[in-house]
């Protein structure tokens, strides 16, 4: 009787979730031959807010890629647009 228990960050849709789940059943049949009525798959979705490595939660990981990423200036598209006056 496997329990299988994940804990992954919030942002996955139900589709994949569910997928998750059915490659777990998958897993514990193929590997240890659970039968699949006796196993019990706990997902759980962690906030990007509670979810910390190095002291760095995930939204805040997030946030500095954000600032970090290259910004494209839209002025210097609208310069070469002809003007209607």
């Amino acid at each position: 009787m496997p329990l299988i228990e994940v804990s992954i960050a919030r942002g996955r849709t139900p589709g994949q979730l569910r997928a998750l789940i059915d490659e777990l059943h998958r897993a514990a049949e193929i590997s240890v031959g659970a039968v699949p009525e006796n196993t019990t798959v706990v997902i759980r979705e962690i906030e990007h807010e509670h979810w910390s490595r190095g002291n760095q939660t995930i939204a805040e990981r997030n946030a500095a890629a954000q600032e970090a990423a290259p910004t494209i200036d839209s002025s210097a598209h609208t310069a070469a647009e002809p003007r209607s006056l």
